[in-house]
């Protein structure tokens, strides 16, 4: 690192986008996609101030989106949508089930260590939501707590993400990050390492052991026990009268001459909270399941409404309906073999955060009703309309399972938690898929090959075999993703490229003058700890490592290591539920902030000891 390196105003300037945007991204001003990439607008307008060539180069500031990393991701993305289109996720269920039967620490260490094994390959975020229909269905058949099932299946999808070079985002990214250093400062002696697939293994085992000990030893103690899901599928009606206050029973009605809803729509009339919900209507010979608010009643229409006996009968009472003593019209098409009630997470990638219920018309593209909407620990089955919808809400919807099919493909905006019957998987693509999944490792571990062309090799195998075809292959990439992780490459060149970073590695080396290299490191490991909480692990990943290399070249040790302290470092998201994953499990498994901090507050603890520890003992 240059000695006595002076702040200039470049420096400053690039500071100062610094700033922004972790603003931008703690405060959530805009979405974190955009706010990347109006980032990135911004480094590259800055080459239009006179005399001056801009923060970047014109031709590197959209290299990211053609990057080994995010090419990566997007094939990781693809092979891990084309694996759970052959049904293999119920297979495991099945094994898990067989292997650990009924005894929660048992299906905890079964089911977790799955988890994390899966998650080094397919990314944390991916198994998670992979994973989440597998426990809804082991806790199920098992009847166990799913609040105590889904928190370690969590956390060690986390961990799981730190046993290989592809696990998670900011590791697919560190090894662009330290390229990119090395370009910046050739003129170094020696240039910084960068990493293989399985550099990091060692670590990742370490960790995912310790965070299984940790639940199946602990997890009396740390896990919150909230309203378990029954054991049979029939009384699951009775898991969403008690967690939602939905009940469950269908009554069909029939709207006689002398009713007041003659010629007035759904929108009109209110049942919801009063008699139920009027999950499908018959207006001649158009039958319409969850049908939209202008729909209107005829004499003779026959509607479907799910609720309290009671209250429907009330309601019946009050609007001249005749109510049937068997279902008769709807008896197919709302059978538990056809239709049912389900659970929907809009995971943090989704589009359609920051838009209303209205605005998304489950009803018109899905022919869904939404039942109420699980938020943090608030129930909302009011004013469900207009209701905006946030990362992790979970969705009680009624409705087909053919229709709870689409939805489940468009993995971008719904994660599906209820196991439902799918008449759309290919089983018998399971080999091709074996196939091309083995095949790209192979080339990661035996030849020279880049990461992206190798595993590109496996998705596109996947394609050309019938595993999963191209729209699907199209609709399982994360674009907000993609665009978040390209456009923040600019920034990290541009801190690294401007000697902001070698400026800030020099402050920090002359508060910090004479401490051990490990405190230097636990000092690294804290902060991106604490950046990760703040801001997307990307974001702290992009704009420390640059500044960890620099650390380490001012102290005389690897910037390699400190680099990889970093990548590893912003993967410790346990205390508040801000990590992908986090937000995921929240509403399925009916957490509160309080359950994260008081199972994760140890977690984080346990992690930077075992980081800090396995790097100086065996990598420094």
């Amino acid at each position: 690192m240059t000695e006595g390196l002076q702040l200039t105003v470049e420096m400053g300037a690039v500071m100062a986008i610094l700033l922004l945007a972790i603003c931008l991204f703690a405060f959530e001003v805009v979405r974190v996609d955009v706010a990347a990439v109006s980032v990135m607008v911004l480094i590259g307008l800055t080459a239009l101030i006179p005399g001056y060539d801009g923060m970047v180069a014109s031709n590197q500031l959209f290299s990211g989106f053609s990057s080994n990393a995010v090419i990566s991701i997007i094939a990781v993305m693809i092979i891990g949508a084309g694996l759970d289109r052959t049904g293999v996720m119920g297979r495991l269920a099945n094994k898990i089930l067989k292997m650990g039967g009924n005894t929660e620490g048992r299906v905890i260490m079964i089911l977790s260590s799955v988890v994390g094994l899966i998650s080094s390959f397919l990314q944390n975020i991916g198994a998670a939501a992979l994973f989440l229909p597998v426990v809804n269905r082991i806790a199920r058949r098992g009847n166990l707590a799913i609040s105590r099932l889904l928190m370690p299946m969590g956390f060690c999808a986390i961990l799981g993400g730190t046993i290989t070079m592809v696990g998670s985002s900011p590791l697919i990214l560190l090894n662009d990050l330290i390229a990119n250093s090395n370009q910046a400062m050739p003129d170094r002696p020696v240039a910084v390492e960068q990493f293989g697939m399985f550099s990091v293994t060692p670590i990742g085992l370490v960790l995912l052991f310790c965070g299984i000990c940790y639940f199946v030893f602990l997890g009396r103690f740390v896990l919150p026990v909230i309203k378990d899901k029954p054991g049979e599928s029939g009384n699951m009606l009775k898991y969403f009268r008690e967690v939602y206050g939905i009940e469950g029973e269908v009554y069909e009605c029939v709207v006689t001459k002398e009713s007041p809803l003659i010629a007035r729509t759904l929108s009109e009339i209110d049942a919801a909270g009063r008699a139920g919900w009027i999950v499908a209507i018959r207006n001649g010979h158009e039958l319409v399941v969850a049908p939209r608010g202008d729909t209107d009643f005829w004499d003779g229409s026959e509607m479907a409404i799910m609720g309290r006996r009671d209250a429907v009968y009330e309601f019946a009472k009050e609007y001249a309906l005749h109510v049937k003593n068997e279902m008769d019209v709807f008896a197919d098409v709302l059978s538990s073999s056809s239709a049912g009630i389900a659970e929907v997470v809009i995971p943090p990638d989704s589009s359609l955060i920051g838009k209303s219920l209205r605005e998304v018309e489950l009803r018109k593209r899905y022919d869904a009703t939404v039942l109420s909407v699980f938020r943090a620990d608030d129930v909302i089955d009011s004013g469900i309309p207009e209701l905006v919808l946030q990362s992790g809400d979970t969705l009680v919807l009624h409705i087909n399972w053919s229709n709870l099919s689409s939805i489940a493909d468009a993995r971008n905006d719904f994660v599906v938690v209820t196991d439902f019957p799918r008449e759309d998987e290919r089983p018998e693509k399971l080999k091709f898929a074996a196939v091309f999944f083995a095949l790209a490792l192979f080339l990661i571990i035996f030849t020279d090959v880049r990461l992206s062309v190798a595993l590109m090799t496996g998705a596109v195998g996947m394609i050309l075999t019938g595993v999963i075809n191209i729209e699907e292959a199209y609709r399982a990439i994360s674009w907000r993703s993609v665009f978040l992780l390209a456009s923040l490459i600019p920034l990290g060149i541009a801190v690294e490229n401007s000697g902001t970073a070698a400026w800030i590695a020099q402050q920090v080396l002359f508060y910090l003058d004479g401490v051990p290299i490990w405190v230097l490191q636990t000092v690294i490991a804290v902060l991106a700890s604490l950046f990760t909480l703040i801001i997307s692990n990307v974001g702290a990943t992009v704009l420390l490592v640059p500044l960890a290399i620099n650390i380490a070249i001012g102290a005389g040790t690897n910037p390699a290591v400190f680099a990889l302290t970093v990548a590893l470092a912003t993967s410790n998201s346990f205390l508040i539920p801000t990590h992908q994953v986090n937000a995921l499990i929240m509403g399925p498994g009916g957490y509160q902030v309080a359950d994260f901090l008081k199972a994760g507050s140890i977690m984080t603890i346990m992690f930077i000891f075992v980081v800090v520890a396995m790097l100086n003992t065996f990598y420094l």
